[in-house]
């Protein structure tokens, strides 16, 4: 018996690591979006991971705007347009590409209402995440910080 808890004592560290290591694998979570032209903290999306393996994104915390503290999206079309910011999905349909890297996703500006292609990659150490939105072949990428 003492043998058997003994073993366990030593395995539960492994186990402790080994799901550490799986999260920091996954974008699922909180993350930090820092404006990549003024360096500030704007919002906090929280990434989710559907049945299917695709990754949504819905802003959960408006820190920043210059739209005041409840912007909405004026320049939305649809079913999104002068909604609320907070509670809005702006990240969806992002697919595995294997590993640590997402693609074939869409990602909506609030700001101006456009949705571009959408691409993004876990950093090593899984604590920052680069969101990418995409014409053709030109892209715009965010550096996001896990909360």
């Amino acid at each position: 018996m003492r043998k058997t808890f003994k073993t366990l004592l030593l395995a539960l560290p492994l186990c402790l690591a080994a799901l550490s290591a799986q999260a920091a694998d996954s974008a699922a979570g909180r993350w930090k979006t820092i404006d990549d032209k003024t360096g500030k903290v704007k919002s906090i999306v929280e990434i989710s991971q559907a049945a299917n393996g695709t990754l949504t994104g819905k802003v959960v915390e408006i820190l920043h705007s210059d739209k005041g503290p409840n912007p909405v999206c004026d320049g939305c079309e649809g079913p999104n347009k002068n909604k609320p910011v907070k509670g809005m999905t702006i990240l969806w349909n992002l697919k595995s590409d294997g590993g640590s890297k997402w693609s074939g996703g869409t990602i909506l500006d609030p700001a101006n209402g456009k949705t571009y292609k959408s691409k993004m990659e876990l950093q090593t150490g899984g604590t920052k995440l680069d969101v990418a939105g995409c014409i053709a072949f030109i892209c715009r990428t965010q550096t996001w910080v896990r909360e």
